[in-house]
């Protein structure tokens, strides 16, 4: 849970800044002059909490989380490591595997509850700095359109990444082969699977939930 969750908390702090930054000023850019700068709030309370924070952390986390757990498990698979623990009585799977998919399922949830709240202030940040809409504005739009049900799918969403993400890389780094070469197309692989299967869960999750 540390090392998906802590750990992953700067780089979690970093995307979300600059997405909900970026969002408001696309917002802000793309709205007509007769359409109030409140909008702007509206649509990046929306846009952060049911897509942007939970796609964009998972596609990141599928990259320092996946392939960290698969480079790890891949190591002990090629170096022994698992074999040895088994010819010790230990069941492998329950040791080695079971932990990293329960963190995951834990963790994501919440490094996504912590990014939309940083995303919605990069926005606040990039509608007054950039594109010149009041703050007093940004909030009163935000309040208007926001639901509890777009915060709470968004948690489900990481729920179903979490298990995903450290589901594919368990299953690559356990089942490695061909010795080191065989880690470094585990790993590769890990990030390409794990980044379509988000991208298509997104898909399949706000088509029966929303």
């Amino acid at each position: 849970m540390v090392t998906i969750g802590n750990d992953s908390i700067p780089i979690v702090v970093f995307v979300g800044a600059f997405v909900g930054m970026v969002t408001a000023v696309q917002s802000a850019y793309q709205l007509y002059d007769w359409i109030p700068r409140a909008v702007v709030g509206s649509l990046v309370v929306k846009s952060v909490l049911l897509e942007l924070m939970p796609l964009m952390t998972a596609m990141v986390l599928a990259g320092k989380v996946g392939a960290t757990i698969t480079a790890e498990l891949g190591t002990m698979r090629v170096t022994e490591q698992i074999d040895a623990l088994e010819a010790l009585a230990f069941d492998s799977v329950s040791f080695l595997i079971t932990p990293r998919v329960l963190a995951g399922i834990l963790m994501f949830p919440v490094l996504i509850i912590f990014g939309d709240l940083v995303a919605i202030l990069g926005g606040m940040v990039g509608a007054v700095a950039v594109a010149k809409i009041p703050a007093t504005a940004f909030i009163t739009g935000m309040k208007s359109s926001f639901e509890t049900w777009d915060a709470v799918f968004g948690i489900i969403k990481g729920t179903f990444f979490g298990f995903t993400i450290t589901s594919v890389a368990c299953y690559h780094g356990y089942f490695v082969e061909g010795g080191s070469e065989g880690v470094g197309k585990a790993t590769m692989g890990t990030v390409v699977l794990t980044c379509l299967t988000v991208v298509v869960l997104d898909f399949i999750l706000a088509s029966v939930l929303l």
